[in-house]
Formats: structure tokens, C-alpha cells, sequence
């Protein structure tokens, strides 16, 4: 389907024998914010790591199931050819340390010793902060450290540096729950704003967040997908009784 960014079929990742995720099938559009939602431990933040082949890192990881990005065989792809279309943004703000904000923009590019002419960096360094709605607050202190930026600013430089390599999906992990709320405030209305350029797929515990950004949302549990729909009709009238028990707080 040309509308499909990513689908996912009888997909199913363990640690050894210990099974996290359970014959997952999920398909998400193009241009939407889809959350990943239920109690922690249920297996989002491990099906976004599968989605960028992070989760095979660990010892005795495996996975079986179908994986596709725009069609192709995420798990028949080079590593390095999906983390350039796969950004991911992480719970804590992580901007390089020893790095400028200008370079933490364009680190994708001379980790993967991309080539690229100096007017063509300024552009894609001006135009990623843009989108991540920096730009006006560090436009002249560009070559200072990143790490010099509020929460809030670093989570956004970190958002930056994931447009600017211009992917085809965004993961997301709990990216405001290390934020004020002010700073949450400012980065859910980013997500708003960024999914006319790019599918993000957003782990969150905060189901009023989730309420608020997505279009679409998932929820699991034990490591099953227990439902996945349209936020609105999800959170008004969940059809499994697992899905209303967890939106409302009788666990989670």
C-alpha cells in the first residue's frame, strides 16, 4: 500500500526463551502520530527497538515475523541504510556532548562519513532546527555545546538531529517524560506540526499525551496487541475490555 509506512505481520521478538512480543501485526499510515501505549514492560519500547534493529544487539535477542519500511524488508536491510530512515528520539535528551549544536544537527551525516559540501550542511542545519522549532533560540550560538540548552531545547536539538538525515519514520521513546511541562507542551505541539513530513511512531505512558497527538493508537499488553485504532474511537469506545480497564487507571 502506498499509504503504508510501516507494517508489521506476525511479528514476535524474546530474549532467550523469555517471548516480549507476541504475533504483532499493526499497519501505520503515512503522516500520522501512532502511539505505542500500555503498563510498562508490555513490549513498546522493544518493538521500537526492533524496529531500528536495536534490539538484536542485546545477547540472545531474536525475532521472527515480517518487518516492512515503505515495502522493503527492514530485517534484508544494511543497519546503517534503515537508522538514516529510521529516526528515533529518546527518553532522556542525549545531544553529543563534546559536540556544537551545529554539528550535533549533522552527526548523522559524519557518522555515516556522508560527504557534503559546507552551504549544503548550513541549509539542512538551519532547516532541521527550523522544524524542530529551535532555530530562533540558538541561530547565534550555534557552535556552542548542546549540552548548554534547557531540557526542553536539548529534546528538541535531538529531534533536530533526527529530521535532518530526513527519514521516513520517527520512533519516539517517551521523549517528554523527562520534561517540564512547559516543555512537554511545546514538543507535543512540534509532533503536531512534523507529521505533515514524517510518520512518527510515539511510546508514551501519558494516555492524556497520547489522547492529545495521535491519530492512531496501539495498545499492548503482555506483549500482545491488544487493540489499534483511531485515538478518538479507542478512548471513547474501546472495544476490548482490557483496553477501557488500562485507559481507565484500574491498572497500568
Amino acid at each position: 500500500m502506498e499509504n503504508t509506512v510501516l507494517k508489521i505481520e506476525n511479528f514476535s521478538a524474546s530474549f532467550g526463551d523469555n517471548r516480549i512480543l507476541k504475533d504483532i501485526n499493526l499497519t501505520v499510515p503515512r503522516n500520522v502520530v501512532a502511539a505505542l501505549m500500555g503498563p510498562s514492560g508490555c513490549g513498546k519500547t522493544t518493538l521500537i527497538r526492533c524496529v531500528n534493529r536495536m534490539h538484536e544487539l542485546i545477547p540472545g535477542a531474536t525475532v521472527s515475523g515480517r518487518m516492512t519500511l515503505i515495502d522493503e524488508d527492514i530485517y534484508a536491510m544494511q543497519p546503517i541504510i534503515l537508522r538514516r530512515k529510521v529516526g528515533m528520539v529518546f527518553q532522556k535528551p542525549n545531544p553529543f556532548p563534546t559536540m556544537s549544536i551545529y554539528e550535533n544537527v549533522i552527526a548523522g551525516y559524519k557518522l555515516n562519513g556522508i560527504r557534503i559540501p559546507k552551504p549544503e550542511l548550513d541549509n539542512i542545519v538551519e532547516q532541521s532546527l527550523k522544524k524542530s522549532a529551535l532555530w530562533d533560540e540558538v541561530k547565534d550560538a550555534l557552535h556552542r555545546k548542546g549540552t548548554f540548552l534547557s531540557g526542553g531545547q536539548q529534546q528538541r536539538l535531538c529531534i533536530a538531529r533526527a529530521l535532518a538525515m530526513n527519514p521516513e519514520i520517527m520512533l519516539l521513546d517517551e521523549p517528554t517524560s523527562a520534561l517540564d511541562p512547559k516543555s512537554t507542551s511545546q514538543i507535543e505541539e512540534l509532533f503536531v506540526e512534523l507529521k505533515k513530513n514524517v510518520t512518527m511512531l510515539l511510546v508514551t505512558h501519558n494516555i492524556a499525551q497520547a489522547a492529545r497527538v495521535s491519530d492512531v493508537t496501539a495498545f499492548i499488553y503482555l506483549g500482545e496487541l491488544i487493540e489499534f485504532g483511531p485515538t478518538e474511537k479507542m478512548f471513547t469506545v474501546p472495544k476490548d475490555k482490557r483496553t477501557e480497564e488500562y485507559l481507565t487507571g484500574k491498572f497500568g
